[in-house]
This record gives C-alpha cells, structure tokens and sequence, in this order.
C-alpha cells in the first residue's frame, strides 16, 4: 500500500506505507490523502522502490487541461 501526499502548490507526494517524508521535501506544508491507495503505475512503483518516494507537480498536468 502506499501513502499520497499533496501540498498547497499541486505537488503530488507518493510513499510506501508508513515511510516518513524525505528531509529534502520536509519544509513542504504536505496533507495526506485519506484514502488508502493499493495499486500505483509501473512509473511511481519502481520509483518509490529505489528512492523510496516518487514526487510530481501536477500544476502542468492542469495547465494542458484549459
């Protein structure tokens, strides 16, 4: 299972389950998302396995909407 995280700027913070939030993103006022995520993409799961977090803005993924 895995943590999602979102800020104040659109940013998208996803963990494994029970990882704290890196000390370089700490600063970040971050609001867990109440619902309980079982499966991610290929992209974010390899990720989360070798940094141990995957980080996306989604302010462009917005952007491209309007």
């Amino acid at each position: 299972m895995y943590d999602v995280y979102r800020n104040h700027k659109c940013d998208l913070l996803v963990l494994s389950n029970g990882s704290a939030i890196p000390v370089s993103y700490s600063g970040n006022k971050w609001r867990k998302s109440r619902k309980r995520i079982l499966k991610v993409s290929d992209e974010i799961r390899s990720a989360v396995q070798r940094q141990g977090y995957y980080v996306r803005s989604l302010r462009a993924i917005k952007q491209g909407m309007v």
